[in-house]
């Protein structure tokens, strides 16, 4: 590696030993509670880290507090590509106290944006979830020039988009897994990585945090490098569901027909699209065609979709007798066993799956664990050969697994 761009969030983590459970809103509630910065020392030992390994490499980074102080202490010189005291018109005179710094999400995106300019090789971050979804915003951003000079990056987002990202925890909150296990990992990772693979950008709402809530929503999926020292996702499960339903919701086909299958995580998806499921029956609903029109009552979820509930908690005729082209089956498989058909939802039989030209596949990361294969037991052998092979299953509002189907 030859470049590296590194953006400091000086305020990250300020909240968390006084109790906030988080910064975003409550910096000066942290200040007056006597919170001390942490995120300035953690870049400086991700940086010495980085240095013992890769003492050649040029840092790009943004002035002061945002990372040219951690990487002159840690024996680089930097080059500063933004200055958050010029973009607000400070006295440059008086430069920034980490423990007064005033810097912002906005100052965050604008210093990523002059980093790519620059075609640096990765991105590396000191912050939390907060600070990691302004990166990838950035990264995601095929529009991304505000506040810099067009350059090739900041003006192709594909390219953009394809550039790494890797944090350096220092918030209170890390549930993504595009963060280093300690700062140290992250220096070392950040020297010495050759490939990258994709992963999650997580957020929280830290309101319903603070009130013992832990809400989570998957943000961005972002290239990061491939390293053992990488901490997992912390999405817990029923984040991820929620998020699955979300996605899965939002990409409904009208006109098409969905044959929902029991369990709580078909449920969801059921739920945000407006409909009471059967928790361990099979429901049929058809979604509504911009053209459609028959006067009977209609559901529409949280994203606005109609549809109607053509048969609840339906027996194979009641199913069979519904069925409209075209057709998508959503099931999730067992827990614990991976059975999709034959298990739990005989009245999806041949003659229903013969029918579908879709079967969709769901269930969160937490129900796969242990999970090596998916299983098929329809009582029809020509039809159980057909479904054997590779099945994707979705994860979450983006995220797809790729499973075998034994």
């Amino acid at each position: 590696m030859e470049s590296i761009g590194v953006v400091v969030n000086p305020i990250a983590g300020m909240g968390g030993r006084v109790g906030l459970k988080g910064t975003d809103g409550k910096l000066e509630e942290a200040r007056r509670r006597g919170a001390e910065p942490r995120a300035p020392e953690r870049a400086r030992e991700a940086l010495r880290s980085l240095h013992r390994r890769a003492p050649e490499v040029t840092v790009y980074t943004a002035a002061g507090v945002m990372g040219e102080r951690a990487a002159r202490d840690a024996g680089y010189e930097p080059t500063v590509v933004y200055d958050p005291a010029t973009a607000r018109g400070d006295d440059p005179a008086r430069p920034g106290d980490p423990a007064t710094a005033e810097t912002t999400a906005t100052d965050t995106r604008r210093a990523v944006r002059a980093l790519l300019e620059h075609d640096v090789e990765l991105i590396l971050f000191v912050g939390g979830d907060g600070t990691a979804v302004d990166v990838a915003t950035v990264l995601e951003d095929a529009d991304a020039t505000e506040g810099v000079s067009t350059g090739s990056r900041a003006t192709n987002g594909s390219r953009a988009a394809e550039t790494p990202m890797l944090g350096v925890p220092a918030g209170v909150k890390v549930y993504s897994s595009v963060f280093g296990v300690t700062p140290a990992d992250a220096g070392r990772i950040a020297a010495e990585f050759d490939r990258v693979e994709a992963r999650e950008v997580n957020d929280i709402d830290e309101a319903a945090y603070r009130k013992g809530e832990v809400r989570t929503e998957l943000q961005a999926i972002v290239p990061v490098p491939v390293a053992p020292d990488l901490q997992s996702s912390k999405q817990v499960s029923s984040g991820s569901v929620d998020s699955l339903a979300t996605g899965f919701a939002r990409e409904v086909e009208p006109g098409r027909t969905y044959v929902f299958g029991p369990g709580s995580t078909v449920g969801a998806i059921e739920a945000e699209l407006g409909i009471d499921p059967s928790p361990l029956g099979v429901d049929v609903w058809r979604a509504t065609a911009d053209t459609e029109s028959d006067g009977t009552a209609s559901e529409r979820g949280s994203d606005g979709r109609e549809g109607t509930v053509l048969a609840r908690d339906a027996a194979e005729t009641d199913i069979l007798e519904t069925l409209k082209d075209p057709v998508t089956i959503v099931v999730s498989p067992i827990g614990g066993q991976g059975f999709l058909f034959g298990r739990g939802n005989h009245q999806i039989s041949p003659p229903v799956i013969r029918q579908a030209d879709e079967i969709a596949v769901v269930a969160s990361d937490e129900k796969l664990d242990g999970i090596d294969s998916l299983h098929v037991d329809t009582d029809d052998e020509e039809l159980d050969d057909d479904l054997r092979g590779w099945q994707q299953v979705r994860t979450g509002r983006f995220t797809t697994r790729m499973l075998p189907v034994s």
